[in-house]
């Protein structure tokens, strides 16, 4: 501004002095329709010059007057967004910190106001309002994130993952179904659509094509190894049931017989079987496999495993425990299933006996599954209080 003022002052003081400087100034005249302009040449120049100034003064005024307006006009026309955006900002935050119910309306509410994650505000609304067992509330969003997405050629894979947690979640299988099958193709390249399917599945009881995908499912990293089991031994376990309700006992031995000889060696497998011969009582192919188990002494997580199985006669597994206590008397292994065997074959005595080795050796090796039994056996014998005593040891 300091510039302008000094360049005015200029002009103005060249003005007055240029016609005493100038013994002969020039002359010059403009015609323009019926307007005649006369002036010399020196006053010419100063006020073409003085216009061009003015010219320069009234575009920087205007340009400061357009950005203003434009600001003012960009502050208006994007508070709702920002206001969407601070709402869903919260709404996160608040299902963070567990609060869903002021979560779901701000999530809901940042939806309406058509902010820039509108997908993830519904997804995340649609779980707050499952988690507080809200399904009306679960399925109007899932709706309204169906018309969201479907204007979208690609909507993001984890866009459809949590949905498809979702529908789960909401017991819908059959749209869940839909879902996954639409985004088939993905299943062999992301372990997080793969787990999903697998789930599924299990639900469907599909065990057969779950019991294929777990090879697949054994090649991600992503994927612990905690999971995997706990699908095999679903799957497995559903298969062998399959057999025997849909068949019968032969079919069942037969399926699986023609398992894999690697797969038979998994104790999930094993176990799983087991556990379907030992409930419909299947006793003579029961106690053959599971007698070299027991003579072999190796399989200790399979062994611990076998106290729980609902054995209905245990007269030759107990015999075969027995040996390998005669040679350890301290091994806890051993005093635990010679006790659950006697406990199943109800030879009481021998069964309390053999627990109360187990709870008083030096360093404790018994389990809740141990005290569980041994109080049965207590109290079966009529040892109430002693029964009652064992039984606050298990919340102890």
């Amino acid at each position: 501004m300091l510039k302008i003022i000094i360049l005015i002052v200029f002009i103005i003081a060249l003005v007055a002095v240029a016609p005493t400087l100038i013994s002969d100034p020039g002359y010059m005249q403009i015609s323009f329709g019926g307007t005649v302009i006369e002036s010399t040449v020196v006053a010419g120049v100063i006020m073409l010059t003085l216009i061009f100034i003015t010219l320069l003064l009234s575009l920087k005024f205007f340009r400061g007057g357009l950005n203003f307006s434009f600001a003012a006009w960009n502050k208006i026309a994007f508070a709702s967004r920002r206001r969407a955006l601070k709402d869903f900002n919260q709404g996160i935050a608040a299902y963070v910190l567990g609060d869903y119910k002021q979560a779901e309306h701000l999530l809901a509410k940042s939806s309406a106001k058509a902010s820039s994650f509108e997908q993830i505000a519904y997804l995340v609304a649609a779980d707050a309002a499952q988690k507080q067992a809200l399904k009306p509330n679960t399925d109007h969003y899932l709706s309204l994130l169906e018309q969201t997405t479907s204007s979208l050629k690609d909507p993001g894979l984890e866009v459809v993952l949590i949905k498809i947690k979702l529908l789960i979640g909401q017991h819908n299988y059959p749209q869940a179904r839909t879902v996954i099958d639409q985004y088939h193709k993905h299943i062999g390249h992301d372990a997080r659509l793969l787990s999903l399917e697998i789930e599924l599945s299990l639900i469907e009881q599909r065990f057969d094509y779950v019991i294929k995908q777990l090879n697949t499912a054994e090649k991600q990293k992503s994927i612990s190894t905690k999971t995997i089991t706990q699908w095999q031994q679903q799957a497995f376990y559903g298969a062998f049931n399959s057999q025997i309700k849909q068949h019968d006992n032969n079919a069942l031995m037969d399926y699986y017989q023609q398992l894999p000889k690697k797969v038979k060696q998994s104790e999930t497998v094993v176990l799983a079987y087991c556990q379907v011969l030992a409930e419909n009582q299947v006793n003579a192919p029961l106690a053959k496999l599971l007698l070299p188990i027991i003579k072999k002494g190796a399989a200790i997580n399979l062994l611990k495993a076998v106290r729980t199985l609902p054995i209905t006669q245990a007269d030759e597994l107990m015999a075969a425990a027995q040996k390998h206590l005669h040679s350890a008397p301290q091994n806890a292994l051993w005093l635990s299933l010679v006790a659950h065997f006697a406990k199943v074959s109800q030879q009481w005595l021998l069964a309390e006996k053999a627990f109360n080795s187990l709870v008083n050796l030096e360093e404790k090796h018994y389990d809740k599954v141990d005290l569980l039994a041994f109080s049965q056996v207590l109290e079966h014998q009529g040892q109430l209080e002693k029964a009652n005593q064992v039984l606050r040891k298990i919340h102890a």
